[in-house]
C-alpha cells in the first residue's frame, strides 16, 4: 500500500471566515469530517490539523490557493485515494478550495 499526503487549500479569505464561524456551526463542519474519517476507515492514517502560514522560504511569492490543513491516507492507489476524497467536507467550504495529493516516494540510497 502506498501513503499518500492530503492537502487541503483555501483561499486566504475562506480561512479568515472560517476562523469567525459562530461555535455551533464549527461544530457541525467539524462533525462532517468526522462522518468521512468514519468513511475512510483505516485507511485514514493521520486526520491531521488546520494549518497557518508563518512563512514562505525561497518563493517569489504567495500560492494562489495557501495550504489550510492536510491528513495522511494510505491506499492500494490514486484511485482509491480519489474514492475516498470524492464527496471531502473541504469541497464544501466557501470560496475557492483544493485538495491536492501527493504520493509519499522511498528516500533515494536508504
Amino acid at each position: 500500500m502506498a501513503k499518500y499526503l492530503v492537502l487541503y487549500r483555501a483561499s486566504a479569505d475562506a480561512q479568515a471566515q472560517m476562523a469567525n464561524t459562530p461555535p455551533e456551526q464549527a461544530q457541525a463542519g467539524m462533525e462532517a469530517w468526522m462522518q468521512w474519517a468514519g468513511k475512510a476507515g483505516n485507511a485514514l492514517v493521520d486526520l491531521g490539523a488546520p494549518l497557518a502560514s508563518v512563512a514562505t522560504i525561497g518563493s517569489d511569492g504567495e500560492k494562489d490557493l495557501p495550504i489550510a490543513g492536510f491528513s495522511i491516507l494510505e491506499a492500494d492507489s490514486k484511485d482509491a485515494v480519489t474514492k475516498l476524497l470524492a464527496d471531502h467536507p473541504h469541497s464544501h467550504m466557501p470560496g475557492p478550495t483544493a485538495i491536492e495529493v501527493l504520493e509519499f516516494q522511498p528516500i533515494p540510497g536508504s
